[in-house]
């Protein structure tokens, strides 16, 4: 097995960027979901509602990336600096109230929200597309790393153990249950599909797994996965 592609999220629920290669810390990849849109109250802008969330849909507009020691906010070939007031004040008009962008703050709650890295393996996409008649586009997922496999849902089997992706390890911990999120245009896709309710019917709506770091190391595409039992 082979690493096909990685994902990274500057910003919290907007679309983000494909590196190369990417350094994995004790957090997760570096710099993965580091920001995030909030509101007056604390709570981040997402395409759902939760204890965390706040359902603002308009912040999938937006596309995050690194850029040297800044992250760059894109939008209909503007460009701003995260944390910039310039920012700020454009994302609180267009989401109809004072918004700021804000890094995750040492000691608290990370932004993630489970789990700091996120696999899914491509004989599973190929699955939910034969059988449930999603496009099944892994940008949807908004996972970390997407792997080339044969079974689908291998990586499920693989829960309570190891896998070394590139010069990482990783414990696999548990599934994704997804949300109406992987429905909607979002992350550079830009029609919808009917996936979440199929998947429910099917598979619990659960795809992809959830992963934390044992051993940070650098990982690229290409890369060899190696499952420990």
């Amino acid at each position: 097995m082979r690493i096909v592609s990685l994902h990274r999220f500057p910003v919290k629920a907007m679309a983000g960027e494909s590196p190369a290669a990417v350094e994995i810390d004790a957090r997760g990849l570096a710099g993965d979901r580091a920001l995030a849109v909030v509101d007056a109250g604390g709570l981040y802008a997402a395409g759902k509602r939760g204890s965390r969330w706040r359902q603002f849909e308009g912040v999938f507009g937006y596309a995050a990336a690194l850029a040297d020691d800044a992250v760059a906010v894109s939008r209909d070939g503007r460009t701003w600096v995260a944390g910039s007031p310039a920012l700020d004040e454009e994302l609180s008009d267009v989401l109809g109230e004072p918004m700021r962008v804000l890094p995750e703050e040492p000691g608290a709650r990370p932004h993630f929200d489970s789990s700091p890295v996120s696999l899914v393996g491509t004989a599973t996409l190929d699955w939910c597309r034969a059988e449930l008649g999603a496009d099944a586009d892994p940008r949807r997922l908004r996972v970390n790393i997407v792997i080339e496999t044969d079974e689908p849902f291998v990586e499920e089997s693989w829960i309570g153990s190891t896998v070394a992706v590139g010069g990482a390890t990783l414990e696999i911990t548990k599934r994704n249950e997804r949300c109406r999120v992987i429905d909607q245009p979002q992350n550079g896709v830009a029609a919808s599909t009917r996936w979440l309710k199929p998947l429910g019917d099917r598979r619990d709506a659960c795809v992809a797994v959830y992963g934390r770091v044992l051993a940070p190391g650098r990982v690229a595409v290409g890369d060899a996965v190696v499952h420990h039992a």
